[in-house]
């Protein structure tokens, strides 16, 4: 799996308690926290990380977030962007 990267503005919805859990369960994976990483309108509706360059997985929940988080890792795929519109999980190209 490619670098994950948290926005730190991000950390009010969430997004610092699935960056600590992840680290503390996979170490050797590569997560990168950034003061901004440019996506205003999403960091302020819900958690997200942005997934290489190209990728965001988004949720409402930080529990969704980590979970989702965590299917990706286990799978240790890259993931696919998706054109759903789904409330509970979206990927979205940056």
């Amino acid at each position: 799996m490619k670098t994950i990267k948290y926005c730190c503005r991000n950390e009010r919805h969430g997004s610092k308690t699935v960056y600590k859990t992840l680290k503390n369960e996979f170490p050797d994976l590569k997560q990168k926290k950034k003061s901004c990483l440019g996506s205003c309108k999403m960091c302020h509706k819900q958690c997200f990380v942005k997934i290489g360059k190209q990728n965001m997985l988004c949720a409402h929940t930080p529990d969704e977030l980590y979970a989702e988080l965590k299917k990706l890792i286990q799978e240790g795929k890259k993931p696919k962007k998706s054109k759903s519109k789904s409330k509970e999980r979206e990927l979205l190209p940056v």
